[in-house]
């Protein structure tokens, strides 16, 4: 599934939500959860997993951090993370290149177009 797919799939969802025709078999079955606490300010946590899902991302607030770039001081944006996951079917290689990509696409968004 590309992330094309996801995205038509989520405003599906949205448009059954908003017309108030989401049902639980719409939501029901999942086997990973993207959390956006941000959207509330949230600045880190750790999300928990719903049974029997097997990961979940927690996506937090975007505010402005100093961070050493080449040796100085800089402000960037910056967006705290955090993958909960089934170690007993996940393996801890296969999350942390899954983070890898998810910040690379979150930097640049161009990558989620390519679907590179």
């Amino acid at each position: 599934m590309s992330y094309a797919d996801i995205e038509l799939g989520l405003n599906d969802l949205g448009k059954k939500a908003r017309e108030g025709n989401l049902a639980i078999e719409d939501m029901d079955g999942g086997t990973f959860t993207v959390s956006n606490g941000g959207v509330f300010g949230s600045m880190f946590g750790t999300p928990i997993i719903n049974l029997p899902q097997s990961a979940i991302l927690g996506m937090h607030a975007i505010q402005q951090r100093p961070v050493a770039l080449n040796g100085n001081v800089v402000i960037r944006p910056m967006m705290y993370v955090a993958l909960t996951y089934d170690h007993r079917l996940i393996d801890g290689r296969e999350a942390v290149t899954f983070l890898k990509r998810v910040k690379s696409a979150v930097e640049d968004p161009g990558i989620l177009l390519l679907d590179i």
